[in-house]
């Protein structure tokens, strides 16, 4: 779509074609039946754009409140932060009476942004640009939301204030690919060098995935935030939105971990770090959630529930006794063994498991072709650990928690 196209879908005939379109409850694999279908009463360009909005839109349910009135191109849309995510990251900005976010995309943040402060919105494409105005529009947030075409490369449109708190969100594809490293994002993370000096104040969305190395050199918190138990994103935090030096947030909630170490910045009391005792498995078993793993809380968390490692590289945490919390799943073991293919078949047939689920950490193999190998009949099942012991390759089985205790917010 280009930005004649959506000025054309905005207007009332655009609008028709477009509740047209969503009234068909499109599918991608239905596209060409439906365009046909469309373009007897549209024009073709006007049809292919209401049919690819209304499929984004059903895409973006999982993502946006209100997303059957939102408008986004499909790289966008996979590239929008969710709104638990978004709305979440803008609670930080709530001393700042004037925000700015700059590669605004199609608005995903501002909106989130807008809701915390006037927020103004900068971006160098137009047609993305006009999206986030359409979008802002909808969210009934016009009088909050402004939007400036600018150029990141060059020095942004803004006086020095120490007012003014920037949300910074660079692109990390180039032609569908992702890109991986901080130097080729656009514009590249370096940037950023530019603006600390008249705007302290700054977020930045990286990817979770990042190279800790090449972020190294910034003074800055890294929060790393899963949703529902997957790792969505990271975010460097500079100046005074910066609290700690590393964070895990678990979202919904949010529940939070810190790295205490750099706790006194603020006052607080220090908590010491030790490494965690190594143990063979006992009564439970832990998967740290992943955003605790990619902070490197892992001794912090075993800490809280006095727990063992089994082998000093890898995460899983073992206890004694049942100490629910948001930071990990954990499962009751039924039974360990040093890993054999024929002893685990025979203890699984033994207890007429027919169905496993296998997770691993340090394990080569692969569990699919496991299970198929195992060959089992039965109609219990079983959750599978493939892991090591000070080295050496073991399976735990498990089993859910029979009496699991709610967690209380913390």
């Amino acid at each position: 779509m280009d930005l004649s196209t959506f000025q054309d879908l905005l207007s009332p005939h655009g609008q028709e074609a477009l509740g047209a379109a969503m009234s068909l409850q499109p599918r991608e694999e239905d596209f060409l039946r439906d365009f046909t279908s469309l373009s007897r009463r549209f024009p073709a360009q006007l049809s292919r754009a209401a049919l690819e909005t209304a499929i984004l839109r059903a895409k973006a349910v999982d993502k946006f409140p209100l997303a059957n009135r939102l408008y986004f191109t499909r790289e966008a849309l996979e590239q929008a932060s969710s709104w638990e995510i978004a709305r979440h990251r803008s609670q930080r900005y709530h001393p700042f009476p004037l925000l700015a976010d700059l590669g605004c995309s199609i608005g995903g943040d501002t909106l989130a942004l807008g809701n915390t402060a006037p927020t103004i919105g900068v971006e160098l494409d137009p047609l993305r640009l006009q999206m986030a105005r359409a979008n802002a529009e909808a969210f009934e947030l016009t009088d909050r939301i402004s939007f400036v075409q600018a150029d990141l490369t060059k020095p942004i449109p803004f006086s020095t204030s120490s007012q003014l708190a920037l949300f910074f969100d660079p692109s990390r594809r180039k032609e569908a690919k992702r890109i991986y490293s901080v130097r080729n994002y656009h514009p590249p993370l370096n940037v950023i060098l530019h603006w600390l000096d008249h705007f302290p104040a700054l977020g930045v969305k990286v990817s979770p995935g990042i190279n800790l190395s090449q972020v190294d050199s910034y003074d800055a918190e890294i929060e790393f935030i899963s949703l529902r138990g997957e790792l969505k994103e990271a975010v460097l935090w500079f100046g005074p939105l910066k609290t700690v030096h590393r964070r895990a947030t678990i979202l919904p909630g949010p529940f939070v971990m810190i790295d205490k170490r750099f706790s006194q910045l603020r006052g607080q009391t220090t908590l010491a770090r030790f490494n965690l005792p190594l143990s063979i498995p006992r009564a439970f078993i832990y998967e740290p959630d992943p955003a605790v793993m990619r902070s490197g809380l892992v001794a912090d968390l075993g800490t809280l529930l006095n727990a063992f490692q089994l082998d000093p590289e890898i995460a899983y945490l073992t206890t004694d006794k049942f100490m629910p919390t948001p930071f990990a799943n954990a499962w009751e073991i039924e039974g360990w063994f040093p890993f054999g293919l024929k002893r685990l078949r025979s203890y699984l047939r033994e207890r007429h498991v027919g169905q496993v689920t296998v997770k691993k950490r340090g394990s080569p193999l692969q569990p699919e072709a496991l299970i198929r190998d195992l060959r089992l009949k039965g109609e219990d099942e079983r959750i599978l650990f493939l892991t090591q012991l000070e080295g050496r390759p073991i399976v735990v089985v498990c089993m859910p928690i029979r009496s699991p205790k709610a967690f209380k917010d913390a």
